[in-house]
């Protein structure tokens, strides 16, 4: 007998359209499983192992990012890095569209009936739409980080850049922290809400320096155009929140007319110029859009010693822990009613205090999408791209530091007639001498007497407190959250609830 052939039987297709369609289900889940089972074990092989090393990659890229903010935030803000995510997505999803489809082709019965083909059809389409669903969403998380990176920062800072030193050898950097009040209902803006925080770029310790929206005879650098046109002392009759709009109103009168937002711009060098402390950059928000923000992030706690009434309508804040929704927490911030700007602007500090301690970033990039969307359309600044990693690494360090304030405001300064010199003195001891344990004056609890009612204590003048003197009241100090008696730096901690 001659030698018999031994011949190697190759699988055969599925025999129906059901088996067909799992394993290219199959394939979508774990791509080269169809071809497998049709014995292309070659291509097979190529497809599932590119398909687990992408998938090895990723995770390894996960988990070295979960843990380093300032890598995450370059790759986040870096126009190539969105751009390489953005076109891989784009290539992975087609990839692994194709398999889906080639899986399905190679697995399908030879000849079946017109209604089971359309039938598949949907199908086939149904698990290409749900591999490329991931790969759509990065790519618009992608598109998205690239339109706000590009809309708010510049890639071009006005001074060289270096990530090793990021700060350029400065112990501290100075931000401006804007609110604006433009509206429907009225003309321009005014920037009542005027906030320098000066932070320690090793520590994270903040000292929140705030300046009254009313404050008069403000002093404007040498040699500007404002300076020319508002000479001292009693040039510019206006408040210092119409300083803004007096530039928007009138460019010309800018430090830098080239300037994204010249006005802002200038009004950081002015407050810089008036509180004697070099100010680097700005951040302005609308506050309409600052409720959004509080939205996107889920909303801020606070703890309310007693009801905080707000609006035209009657409305309050009930007593108690709270969790504001944005609507709330920007009237918690703005309300007037039985206060006035001076326990308004403490508040705001406590405001600034609470959402840097309970921004959580696992909630940040879950919301991602209206945040993003919320900054773009009412945050301007000046902070460029290259820094933007820094300042979430510095972010990071606030919110385990120490957290002061030092409010510009009565009775520690009359802001009628504001004493510059002194004012200058008060920051520069704020922000570079030692800090001493807030007074017993503001660590002294409050008579259950309400603000505004009864009369002082009777003691010799000597015996009152300066919150006394200042206002009449039997309270040795402010009842109001945040509200800051006294030339010292006091820790927000003693003044938010």
């Amino acid at each position: 007998m001659g030698k018999r052939r031994r011949l190697t039987k190759t699988p055969s297709r599925p025999r129906s359209m059901t088996r067909a369609l799992l394993w290219t289900a199959a394939s979508a889940a774990l791509p080269g499983a169809a071809h497998l089972r049709t014995g292309r074990r070659w291509a097979g092989a190529a497809i599932l192992a590119c398909h687990l090393l992408l998938v090895t990659a990723l995770v390894l890229g996960g988990l070295a990012l979960r843990d380093n903010l300032v890598l995450s935030t370059t790759l986040a803000t870096q126009d190539r890095w969105l751009l390489a995510a953005g076109i891989g997505a784009f290539a992975v999803a087609v990839l692994w569209m194709t398999v889906v489809v080639h899986s399905y082709v190679i697995t399908r019965p030879e000849s079946s009936p017109l209604g089971r083909r359309v039938v598949a059809g949907v199908v086939v389409a149904a698990l290409c739409l749900a591999v490329a669903a991931p790969a759509g969403a990065v790519g618009y998380v992608s598109y998205t980080a690239y339109d706000v990176s590009n809309s708010l920062f510049s890639a071009d800072p006005e001074e060289p850049h270096d990530d090793a030193d990021p700060w350029n050898g400065r112990e501290r950097v100075n931000v401006l922290l804007l609110g604006g009040d433009a509206g429907k209902n009225r003309y321009g803006m005014r920037t009542d809400t005027m906030i320098v925080a000066s932070i320690d770029v090793d520590s994270g310790d903040v000292v929140l320096i705030g300046l009254p929206r009313n404050l008069e005879n403000v002093p404007f650098p040498e040699g500007t155009a404002l300076a020319e046109r508002y000479p001292a002392p009693h040039g510019f009759t206006d408040l210092l929140n119409e300083v803004y709009q007096t530039i928007a109103d009138d460019p010309t009168l800018a430090v830098n007319p080239a300037a994204a937002d010249p006005a802002a711009d200038t009004l950081k060098r002015v407050i810089g110029e008036a509180i004697g402390l070099g100010i680097d950059y700005y951040g302005l928000v609308d506050m309409q859009g600052f409720e959004d923000i509080i939205d996107a992030i889920g909303g801020i706690r606070v703890y309310l010693e007693e009801p905080l009434p707000y609006g035209q309508r009657g409305e309050y804040l009930d007593a108690g822990w709270q969790v504001l929704d944005g609507r709330e927490a920007l009237w918690y911030g703005r309300t007037r009613v039985n206060s006035d700007d001076y326990s308004r602007m403490g508040r705001q500090g406590c405001l600034i205090k609470y959402v840097a301690e309970q921004a959580d970033p696992a909630t940040i990039l879950t919301s991602f999408r209206s945040l993003a969307a919320a900054a773009k359309s009412t945050l301007r600044t000046d902070v460029p791209q290259p820094k933007l990693p820094h300042f979430v690494e510095l972010a990071e360090r606030v919110a385990n530091a120490d957290m002061e304030t030092l409010q510009l405001s009565p009775p520690q300064v009359n802001t009628a007639y504001p004493d510059w010199e002194h004012i200058r003195e008060l920051v520069r001891e704020a922000v570079h001498g030692a800090q001493e344990p807030a007074s017993d004056i503001q660590q002294t609890p409050a008579p259950s007497t309400s603000p505004g009612t009864g009369t002082a204590p009777e003691s010799s003048p000597d015996d009152l407190t300066e919150w006394q003197e200042y206002t009449g009241l039997p309270e040795p100090s402010p009842t109001s959250p945040g509200r800051q008696v006294g030339e010292e730096a006091t820790a927000l901690d003693e003044l938010c609830p």
